[in-house]
C-alpha cells in the first residue's frame, strides 16, 4: 500500500504547538515530551467527571497538579515559582478548589515544578484557559494512542519567540474612521500565538520623523461596549482623533485581551471584583501575575511600517520599556486618559499604585467636576 507523506510546515516543531493549542482549547489531553521524560497534561478548566476518571484509570496513583506561583500565594504559601501537588486520585472537586476556589486552601505537601511541570503551563497559558494543569507521568515504552497531539517541551518554551519573529502583513485597506476619514487598516499575522494583530495607520504620518503611536491591548467590554469598569475605549477613541488632528500616527490594536489572559479568564476577574477584590487580586486567584502580555512583536509590527523613531502615547512604561529593548528610538512619551467614573475609579488607582501607570487620578477627577 503507498503511502503519502507531506511536509505540512517549514517549522514542524511550531506546528506541533498549535496543534496542542486547540486540543488544549478543546480540552483534551496532550502528550508533551519533555528532556527525560513524557506526560499526559490537562487543564484544570474542563476537566469532568468522564475525563476526571479516564486520567484516573493512566496514572495509578502518580498524577499531579501543577499550580502557578500566583495561586500558590493565593492558597497561602509565599511561592515565586510554581510547585507541584500530588493527586493520589484524581479528585475533581479537590482539583477545582486547589486550583479555583477563592477559599482554597493548600491541603498537602508541594514540591519544586520541573520542567516538563512548566511547559504544561506555558502550554496552559498560550491556550488561554485557567493557567493550572493535571499531570500524568507516563511509563517508558507505553503505547499512546496516535490520535492525541503530541508536541516536545522545548518546542512549547520557544514558540512565543519563534512568533514573535515570524511576523507578516496578510492585508491591508483604506478604512475610514469618524474623525479621521484617511485611515489605513494592515493586519498581521504571527507575533502572539494564532492570533492576528492590527495596525492601524491615522492619516499620512512621515515616517522620516518620529511617529506618533499607540499599542493598545484589545478590550472587547470597553472598546466596543463602552463598559465603565475600564478607560480603554476613551483611550482608544481619544488617541485616534488626536492622530488625526496632529500630522497622523500608527495605533496597534494588539489581540491581547485582559492582560494577556483571554476574555474567558477577564469575565472570570470580573466576577471576582464585583465580589470586592481589586483587578490584580482577582487575576491572582485565578492563577496570573500581573501582566501576561508582550510587545515585544509590537516593535516588529511598527518596523515593518517603516517606523523607528516614535512618540508613544501611554501610560504604562513596561511598554516604553519593551519598545526600548526592541530597538526602536523612543524619543518621548505622552499621558492618553479617559473619564473616571464611579465603577473605574478603584481600578485606575489599582493600576497606578500596583503597577506604577502614570495615572493623575486627582488631576482626572478635577476636570471632570469641571466639564
Amino acid at each position: 500500500m503507498m503511502r503519502l507523506v507531506l511536509s505540512l510546515s517549514d517549522d514542524p516543531a511550531t506546528t506541533s504547538v498549535e496543534r496542542a493549542i486547540m486540543e488544549f482549547r478543546s480540552a483534551r489531553p496532550v502528550v508533551i515530551d519533555g528532556a527525560e521524560a513524557s506526560a499526559l497534561v490537562v487543564g484544570v478548566e474542563n476537566l469532568d467527571e468522564a475525563m476526571g476518571a479516564q486520567l484516573e484509570a493512566v496514572a495509578g496513583g502518580h498524577a499531579h497538579l501543577v499550580l502557578p506561583p500566583a495561586r500558590l500565594r493565593r492558597l497561602g504559601l509565599g511561592r515565586d515559582k510554581s510547585a507541584v501537588v500530588a493527586l493520589p486520585i484524581v479528585d475533581r472537586k479537590r482539583i477545582e478548589t486547589l486550583s479555583l476556589k477563592v477559599d482554597g486552601r493548600i491541603d498537602a505537601p508541594v514540591r519544586p515544578a520541573g520542567p516538563l511541570d512548566e511547559e504544561a503551563l506555558e502550554l496552559a497559558r498560550l491556550s488561554l484557559v485557567l493557567p493550572s494543569v493535571v499531570v500524568v507521568p507516563l511509563a517508558a515504552g507505553i503505547e499512546i494512542d496516535p490520535s492525541l497531539a503530541r508536541v516536545s517541551g522545548a518546542a512549547i518554551r520557544d514558540y512565543r519567540r519563534a512568533k514573535a519573529l515570524d511576523l507578516k502583513i496578510v492585508s491591508r485597506a483604506p478604512v475610514p474612521l469618524e474623525g479621521a476619514p484617511t485611515s489605513e487598516f494592515v493586519v498581521f499575522r504571527g507575533g502572539e500565538g494564532l492570533r492576528d494583530q492590527v495596525a492601524i495607520v491615522v492619516g499620512k504620518p512621515d515616517l522620516t520623523k518620529p511617529v506618533t503611536v499607540r499599542l493598545h491591548s484589545a478590550c472587547l467590554t470597553g472598546d466596543l461596549f463602552g463598559s465603565l469598569k475600564c478607560d480603554c475605549g476613551d483611550q482608544l477613541r481619544r488617541t485616534v482623533a488626536f492622530m488625526a488632528q496632529n500630522e497622523g500616527g500608527i495605533l496597534l490594536y494588539l489581540d491581547q485581551e485582559g492582560r494577556g489572559n483571554g476574555i474567558a479568564n477577564k469575565i472570570r476577574a470580573y466576577k471576582l471584583q464585583a465580589q470586592g477584590y481589586d483587578t490584580y487580586d482577582a487575576d491572582e486567584v485565578l492563577g496570573f501575575d500581573p501582566d501576561q502580555r508582550r510587545f515585544d512583536f509590537a516593535a516588529g509590527m511598527l518596523r515593518q511600517l517603516g517606523a523607528t523613531a516614535v512618540r508613544v502615547m501611554t501610560n504604562n512604561p513596561e511598554k516604553l520599556d519593551a519598545l526600548r529593548k526592541a530597538g526602536l528610538d523612543v524619543i518621548s512619551d505622552h499621558r492618553v486618559l479617559g473619564r473616571p467614573t464611579p465603577e473605574n475609579v478603584s481600578y485606575l488607582a489599582s493600576k497606578r499604585d500596583r503597577a506604577g501607570h502614570f495615572i493623575d487620578i486627582e488631576g482626572l477627577l478635577a476636570s471632570s467636576m469641571k466639564d
